[in-house]
């Protein structure tokens, strides 16, 4: 009989899968992703009214800490436009250093979180809502991109049309090497090489030069300070995670595998707290450079930590190189990201798929690019998709009447909640209305079930009102979870009708 294997064994085993499996392509993964953050990261900054190093160190810090602390290998985690649009109110009336200790306690509720399992809340979010959520996202992306293609030279389109044949075309002949990053080096070469006139990273704003150090934020330890950054921290926190656990749910899918998500809000609570103490603002996952990290072949946490290592190094040692990065080529790289985030296969399936189901994800699509507040979309989304599975619950329902000897029964099926019971009280109206009316009624509930206190009022209202036309009444066959209910909020047996409320054997 094979012995199980011992557990420093499977520490290795489990460190290497994590880590080493993937070497070569998690390196140059990585090195694609920290290119492509670079403009993200200042274009934040730009949103949330700070200067740029503070989104670019967070995303440093962030991306090296969340390799070791995230539950989902290979996927990316930097400052994002998410986290940056909820702070602008907090940077403009109080400045910059009260982000700083509005991310401390942004990273502390995340780990309150995580201990608390709301992670378990993605559970509510159905797959209409994660496919309009990456729908949106991948328009999002592409709109982001338009600035760039708008009043600008021929040199600009021809470069942004070079990036996307050498990504597209590349692969039928080699896959050696990511395509993006051929893209970008070469693209890169051309624009530094022959001087061209096109829009640069540099452009965006100024290219930080050295590495981050430690800062706490100047601000007074008081409540005061705590009710000014709580109700930012709390939103910064609740739109970290729901993009976070979408993001993590999509490279899933995407590769194959499963993540650990409490220890995801764990980790996200970490390196938020780490990039607030270099300096920088608030971050969570981002679909799409964790899309470029896995197209481009990076798998394990090797990927995210070279990602941030990478960043660290470009601006420490090549800030004025990367500053000449010609943005045609990024933007050609985004353009990729966004065609191939988008859910193709979910234009056609509007045809084929329930009409609920349709209407939730465009929904979903419509709020997140309309508002650019994916949070917002997303919890649209999640409240259509319980108004129509309640609606569905509750058209699964029946009540039968039958007349035997001297009384009336009544058989409910189905499920009597907040959005059923209107039905329930009217299927079961006046016996003295019925063409046949018996002195005596039997409700059977042996194939129903009452989920809320809703459902019993409801059955109080019935036995009352039978009451009150003379009629006795006799309830039978509750489960053990009715009877519970019925047991604590009935009010049948308090007013005096003659009922039998004993649970179906």
């Amino acid at each position: 009989m094979p012995q199980p294997a011992a557990p420093s064994a499977s520490k290795f085993n489990s460190i290497k899968r994590d880590w080493f499996s993937n070497l070569r392509a998690d390196i140059l993964a990585g090195i694609v992703v920290a290119l492509a953050l670079i403009p993200e990261a200042i274009g934040f900054s730009v949103i949330a009214g700070v200067d740029p190093r503070v989104g670019l160190y967070a995303s440093i810090a962030i991306a090296i800490v969340i390799a070791f602390t995230g539950g989902r290998p290979g996927m990316i985690s930097a400052a994002t436009a998410a986290v940056a649009v909820v702070v602008v109110p907090l940077v403009d009336q109080y400045g910059v250093e009260y982000l700083f200790a509005a991310t401390i306690l942004m990273g502390i509720f995340q780990g309150i979180a995580a201990i608390l399992r709301l992670d378990l809340l993605m559970q509510f979010v159905s797959r209409s809502v994660i496919t309009g959520f990456v729908n949106a996202l991948a328009i999002l992306i592409f709109m982001a991109q338009i600035p760039f293609l708008i009043d600008v030279g021929i040199v600009t389109y021809a470069m942004v049309a070079g990036g996307l044949a050498i990504i597209y075309l590349l692969p039928r002949l080699t896959t050696a090497v990511p395509s993006p990053l051929v893209a970008i080096v070469v693209l890169s070469a051309l624009g530094i090489g022959l001087d061209l006139d096109v829009f640069t990273v540099g452009d965006m704003g100024e290219i930080p030069e050295g590495l981050p150090y430690f800062v706490w934020p100047d601000v007074p330890l008081t409540l005061e300070t705590l009710r000014i950054i709580l109700p930012y921290s709390l939103t910064m926190a609740a739109v970290g995670l729901l993009e976070s656990l979408l993001t993590a749910q999509i490279v899933d899918d995407m590769t194959h595998t499963d993540s650990n998500k409490p220890r995801e809000c764990a980790g996200q609570g970490i390196a938020n707290v780490a990039a607030a103490l270099v300096g920088g603002m608030g971050g969570c996952a981002m679909i799409g450079q964790s899309v470029i990290n896995v197209t481009s072949g990076g798998r394990t946490r090797l990927s995210t930590l070279t990602a941030g290592v990478t960043l660290l190094l470009l601006l420490a040692l090549l800030g004025p190189v990367v500053g000449r990065i010609p943005m045609p080529a990024l933007v050609a790289v985004m353009i990729m990201v966004s065609i191939g985030t988008f859910s193709w296969n979910s234009i056609p399936n509007l045809r084929h798929h329930p009409l609920p189901s349709s209407i939730v994800m465009l929904a979903t699509v419509t709020a997140v690019v309309a508002t650019h507040n994916l949070a917002i979309g997303v919890l649209l989304g999640v409240l259509l998709s319980g108004i129509f599975f309640a609606g569905k619950v509750r058209r699964m329902f029946d009540v039968v009447r039958r007349r035997e000897a001297d009384e009336a029964i009544y058989e409910v099926r189905g499920q009597i909640f907040f959005a059923s019971v209107d039905r329930f009280v009217a299927m079961l109206g006046p016996e003295s209305a019925a063409p046949d009316p018996a002195d005596h009624v039997v409700i059977d509930v042996s194939k129903a079930h009452f989920w809320d206190i809703s459902a019993i009022g409801a059955l109080d209202k019935v036995v009352e009102r039978m009451r009150r036309n003379g009629r006795s009444v006799q309830v039978l066959g509750l489960n053990e979870a009715s009877t519970d209910l019925v047991d604590k909020f009935a009010l049948t047996d308090k007013t005096g009708v003659e009922t039998s409320l004993a649970p179906h054997p």
